[in-house]
Parts: C-alpha cells; sequence; structure tokens
C-alpha cells in the first residue's frame, strides 16, 4: 500500500515532542554514556501490527543528530508479525538514546490506529463498497498524522476541518429552527462545489432532510431495524453515513443493509497504543 508522506508540519509537531521531553536536557544519558559510544538498534514490533509513522522515526532524530542514520523503514500501512523490524538506526549512542522515547510514543500511537482500522476494514463483507472512515475526533495537534494512519489500516478521511466540507450536527439544527431550515441555509451560503450533509436521529428527521435536499445523511445512532428502514426510505436518494455505537461486530450488518459510509470516531480516540519496542544490538 502506497501511503502519502507525513505533512508538511511534521517538523513542528517532532520539534514541539522533543521540546516537551528533551527541553532542559537528559542528564541520564549525559551522566552515563561517553559521546564515542556508538549504537544500533532496532525498533521491533512486539506483537502483530500494522505500522504507520515510521517515517517519524527518520524527522526525530534528524532533528536530534545529523549523524544518526535510519534505515530499512518499513512503509506505513505494512502488515507485521511479532518480532518484525520496523525500521534499523545507527551512530552516537546518546543522542538515540534521547530520541528513543519521541520516536517510540509516535509511531506506537499512530500504529495502534492503523491497526484498529484495518480490523475495522477487514470485518466488511467480501467485495463490499462500504467504506470505513474517521471522524474530528482526534488528538489536538496530531488530526493529519491520524488520518494518515487510518489511511494507512485501510480506511479512509472524514472532513478534514470545519471549513472543508458541510455537516449540519444536532446542535446546529437546534440553533438554525430545524433540519429544513439549516439544510436551505447551508445551501445558500455554501459554495456549488460543497455537498450538504445532515445528521438526523430520528427517521422523522430523515425524511425531512430527503425533502430538503441534503446530499449526505448522517444516521445518528440508529440501530439495525431503523438503519434498514431509512434505506428503504432513502431509496438511493442521499450517501447514507451509520455513525454513533458502531463495533466491529455491526460493521458487517451495517454494509449488508445498505449504508455507504460507516464512521468510527474510535478509531482516533480509543485505539490501543501498539506494542513497539527500541532493541539494542550487539
Amino acid at each position: 500500500m502506497s501511503i502519502v508522506r507525513p505533512p508538511i508540519h511534521l517538523s513542528r509537531v517532532v520539534a514541539l515532542a522533543l521540546d516537551e521531553d528533551l527541553g532542559r536536557g537528559d542528564v541520564t544519558t549525559d551522566s552515563c554514556v561517553p559521546d564515542d559510544v556508538q549504537g544500533h538498534c532496532a525498533f521491533r514490533a512486539r506483537t502483530p501490527l500494522v505500522t504507520a509513522g515510521s517515517e517519524i522515526i527518520q524527522e526525530v532524530f534528524l532533528q536530534i543528530d545529523r549523524r544518526v542514520v535510519v534505515s530499512e523503514v518499513v512503509p506505513d500501512g505494512s502488515a507485521l508479525t511479532a518480532g518484525s523490524v520496523i525500521a534499523l538506526v545507527r551512530g552516537p549512542a546518546s543522542s538515540i538514546l534521547k530520541g528513543e522515547r519521541v520516536a517510540l510514543n509516535f509511531v506506537q500511537r499512530l500504529s495502534g490506529t492503523a491497526t484498529l482500522t484495518r480490523e475495522y476494514v477487514q470485518a466488511l463483507p467480501t467485495g463490499s463498497r462500504t467504506r470505513i472512515v474517521d471522524t474530528r475526533k482526534t488528538t489536538p495537534g496530531l488530526r493529519a498524522l491520524e488520518r494518515l494512519a487510518v489511511r494507512a489500516g485501510g480506511g479512509y478521511n472524514h472532513r478534514e476541518d470545519l471549513s472543508s466540507a458541510v455537516l449540519i450536527k444536532d446542535n446546529h439544527i437546534a440553533a438554525a429552527g430545524g433540519v429544513q431550515s439549516a439544510i436551505l441555509r447551508c445551501r445558500e451560503y455554501a459554495p456549488h462545489t460543497s455537498r450538504i450533509e445532515c445528521e438526523v436521529d430520528s427517521l422523522a428527521q430523515l425524511e425531512e432532510a430527503l425533502s430538503a435536499r441534503a446530499d449526505i445523511v448522517l444516521l445518528d445512532n440508529f440501530d439495525d431495524a431503523m438503519v434498514a428502514q431509512a434505506v428503504q426510505i432513502n431509496r438511493g436518494r442521499a450517501i447514507l453515513e451509520a455513525s454513533g455505537n458502531i463495533t466491529i461486530l455491526r460493521v458487517a450488518r451495517l454494509a449488508e443493509l445498505g449504508v455507504d459510509v460507516i464512521s468510527v470516531g474510535a478509531l482516533t480516540h480509543s485505539a490501543p497504543s501498539a506494542d513497539i519496542g527500541l532493541d539494542w544490538e550487539t
């Protein structure tokens, strides 16, 4: 799988993380590791996982010490078994030790998201055209990286930020005076290139959204029976997105019922970090 390289602001994110951990120095390493000692290390998967963020290892050590060489980096999206090498690192031991935790934090977090995403994607029926997508429930400051991790896992991205798409939520509906009013106002304001998506929490609201010609309807916390009814009511008029209380066990059923998109906040807000370690090679 070919994954887009990390975003341009990666260097700023890494710099912030390094300042947080190394800003006042490393008293342990500076005390006991001579400057001339060389290290040869491997970032290694402790359990089966899908990689994401491996190129961040290179950015971490680039900022710490350009003498550190990172090689044999496994591409994002690779499915690895326990014991597999993600990247090799060699260079001044003190520099490797100073960047170890920051590099691990990034790659563990992002690989965890990629791994969980792959599990959701693989739960889809064979040949299904339903998409698994993320949400904006991301770690502040790390959204671009977490979105890359979702793609590494085989998922897709929802809107990137509030400016990138119209998505009318329940509080917008309350503030705008109803589903129809909110959709009509958005259609007047939004550019002609923007689709209108509206969240609904009942079949009655679905009817309203379809009557107002919403392009996409988000079925919020619908159970399977309601989703089946929604698909029949919709009859292909709008793209249907299921969201809320989505578990891996529901994915296949929702796809079979006919929804086009399943959005899962857990991909980014609840994914456990992958178990990855840095092994010192002798």
